[in-house]
This record gives structure tokens, C-alpha cells and sequence, in this order.
């Protein structure tokens, strides 16, 4: 079955960075777009970064733009979000997706908080 794993989140200050990554399995990783999603508290989930099977295309959130990288290495199946210049803002739970056969499949999630 599909499976996504986050790496662990961490506090960071802000202006700091951190690198998360997903770990997937269970379905071709090559040959789909994945994205990373976050909810803060008391909001709807939302669409930070995606890219394309073959990171031949990638998109991010207005909020995000130049401060987060989206990649991917589909030899060991792994899509990764570098954040840098990390605001408060930011906080929230981090979730690696991947939509297929029109079903969206979620991560557990993993926390990011930026306070300092």
C-alpha cells in the first residue's frame, strides 16, 4: 500500500532553515507529481510546493516563493522541502502527498515551529 514518512520536524528561529524529507513506497514514485501541504492551527490545509515525476516542473505557495526548494531523487524515492529565511508564520504540521488514481495519500504529518 502507499506509504509516505516525514522526517521529523524540529523548533527552529526564525530566519533559520531546515530540510524536511518524505520517504514513500507502495506505488511508482518516478512517474508522479509530489507535493508537500501544511495546516497551522485553526486553518485549512494548504498547498506549499509540488514538482513534477521528472522535476522538469515545480510550483509553491506566494508565501513561500524564493525562501523554500521542493526536489526530488526518485532512485531512493524520496521528495525533500529545503526552508530557509523560516518566519513564524511558517509554523505548522508538514505533509508529504501524493494524489493517485485520484486519491489523495497523506504522511503523518511532522511538526515545524519557528519562534524563538
Amino acid at each position: 500500500q502507499v506509504q509516505l514518512v516525514e522526517s521529523v520536524g524540529d523548533l527552529v528561529q526564525p530566519g533559520g532553515s531546515l530540510r524536511l524529507s518524505c520517504t514513500a513506497s507502495g506505488f511508482a514514485f518516478s512517474l508522479y507529481t509530489m507535493s508537500w501541504y501544511r495546516q497551522a492551527p485553526g486553518k485549512e490545509r494548504e498547498l506549499v510546493a509540488g514538482i513534477t515525476s521528472d522535476s522538469g516542473s515545480t510550483n509553491y505557495a506566494d508565501s513561500v516563493k524564493g525562501r523554500f526548494t521542493i526536489s526530488r531523487y526518485n532512485a531512493k524515492k524520496m521528495v525533500y522541502l529545503q526552508m530557509n529565511s523560516l518566519k513564524p508564520e511558517d509554523t505548522a504540521v508538514y505533509y508529504c502527498n501524493v494524489r493517485r488514481t485520484s486519491v489523495n495519500y497523506w504522511g503523518q504529518g511532522t511538526q515545524v515551529t519557528v519562534s524563538s
